[in-house]
């Protein structure tokens, strides 16, 4: 037997010093999107401009005495100008939910991806920043010369100024979206006097963040990677929906001329392989290569594309809003808006209307007031000192409006029927009867009372027997009825 240890043999493979090291995964390369002036860009900023005018307005207009827009989780109300809902009024705002996702359906089988190209807060962002951007730091050239060229004051000037008017941005950005559950004037007071709540510095500054993040930094790769409407856009979409396309057939083959050579003369196609469609693009993409999911329809390439046409003394057209059948059977406008109203398209808009007329409906003919009553489990039924017959009741009211109500309680189904509470006056309106009794609401606000119903001992079979409340509002003659039983027990 051997005294010598065991040894391992391990092989080393000699790696020949040119061999080249392929990476399985690309480096990002960060996009510099070139300005442009074209009809989809006025459009696009047209479309900043009412949503912002929107999100950072609206949370300081008034109605009454209170702000006109605010969901108010600590009071569990929601305010949208007149209306008011409840926890109980989620229905309606599942609804306007469910409205709008089908209507994004719908634009989508229209003309694709309309909504992230124009008015997505992802691409509304991302366009304000740019443009704070491109005015900091200059022109697309000018950004990308600045960020390569080495440290020194002035791009340290730039650079911190350009971040500190996106954070300023970014911040205002949170406290409006907070605004719009604590109201704002308050918001604002609060912050004014350094007197935040921890909840509310938590939710500006992280909205603040994510805005700051996405818009600035982020920007296409939330697009591309993050947001879940790329990935199954194209369940939507068919050869009818517009999209912004480059006609192939015109354009190919490629090459760069001047303006005074004859295209045809060189066997070349419309397209110069100027590269600006690609350099005006969000999202980086080459939208000559066919459909993409990185492509949100905004536009830019069509609008840079029809001024290097207008230059070049070509149709414009080359790259614009049209849909494959369009391209390959070379329709007309008018043949294609004639194709834009297919079933897929007919169903949604169908479905659309139906939800927003029931909706309508609904709140047209929303009682104002709700009411919710509940019978004591405690006790089902009891005699009382002076002999009578005893089932109580609690009774809620809910009022929907913005002023005080006074409301009529009236129970029938059974005779000689009495109403006892403390927390409701006899009804001088209803010729004191003791059958009928009012109380007060306070707007917006709820209230619930302990009511009990009384009948003279043994004037009914033992067993349930049903009643009725039916509670009336003074002020509309607005009723609503909810029915529950008396319980009469065994002897």
């Amino acid at each position: 037997m051997s005294d010598k240890p065991a040894t391992t043999k391990v092989s080393v493979t000699k790696i020949p010093l040119d061999t080249v090291v392929a990476s399985l995964y690309e480096a990002q390369q960060k996009v510099y999107p070139r300005s442009i002036f074209g009809y989809f860009t006025k459009w696009r900023w047209v479309m900043v401009w009412i949503t912002q005018i929107f999100f950072y307005g609206v949370p300081w207009l008034e109605w009454g005495q209170r702000q006109a827009l605010l969901f108010d989780l600590n009071a569990k109300r929601f305010y949208i100008f007149k209306l008011v809902l409840y926890p109980q009024d989620l229905i309606y705002l599942t609804a306007i939910l469910i409205i709008s996702a089908l209507s994004l359906f719908l634009f989508t089988a229209i003309a694709g991806r309309l909504w992230c190209g124009f008015t997505c807060p992802q691409t509304v962002y991302t366009e304000i920043f740019l443009w704070i951007e491109s005015k900091v730091e200059g022109d697309r050239a000018t950004r990308m010369r600045l960020d390569d060229a080495g440290f020194s004051s002035k791009k340290m000037f730039k650079k911190s100024t350009k971040h500190l008017l996106w954070i300023t941005f970014a911040l205002w950005t949170g406290f409006t979206f907070v605004g719009y559950f604590t109201p704002i004037r308050e918001l604002f007071s609060e912050f004014v006097h350094l007197d935040v709540s921890p909840w509310e510095i938590f939710w500006v500054g992280f909205y603040g963040f994510a805005t700051y993040g996405n818009a600035g930094f982020l920007r296409e790769q939330v697009c591309k990677y993050m947001c879940p409407y790329a990935r199954f856009q194209s369940a939507m979409f068919d050869d009818d929906t517009l999209m912004v396309t480059y006609n192939e057939a015109r354009g190919e083959p490629r090459g760069g001329r001047s303006s005074k050579v004859d295209s045809k003369s060189l066997a070349l196609g419309s397209c110069i392989d100027c590269s600006l469609c690609v350099q005006v693009c969000p999202t980086g993409i080459d939208i000559r290569d066919g459909l993409q999911y990185e492509c949100i329809n905004c536009g830019a390439c069509a609008d840079v594309c029809d001024n290097v046409m207008d230059k070049m003394g070509y149709e414009r057209g080359l790259i614009k809003f049209s849909t494959q059948n369009a391209i390959t059977k070379n329709w007309s406008r008018q043949q294609i808006l004639q194709h834009v109203l297919r079933p897929r398209v007919l169903i949604y808009a169908a479905v659309i209307a139906l939800l927003v007329s029931a909706l309508a409906a609904s709140l047209w003919f929303r009682t104002p007031f709700r009411v919710n009553i509940m019978r004591d489990r405690g006790v089902m039924a009891r005699l009382t000192d002076d002999g009578k017959l005893e089932n109580v009741y609690r009774l809620q009211i809910m009022n929907g409006t913005e002023t005080a109500q006074h409301y009529s309680l009236h129970v029938s189904g059974i005779k000689d029927l009495e109403i006892e509470s403390e927390d409701i006056n006899q009804d001088e309106k209803a010729e004191h009867s003791l059958h009928n009794r009012s109380l007060l609401v306070n707007s917006a606000e709820s209230r619930s009372v302990i009511v009990d119903l009384k009948i003279p001992d043994g004037i009914l079979e033992s067993g349930s027997h049903k009643i009725e409340f039916e509670i009336t509002d003074l002020e509309s003659g607005e009723k609503v009825e909810e029915k529950s039983v008396f319980l009469v027990p065994r002897d």
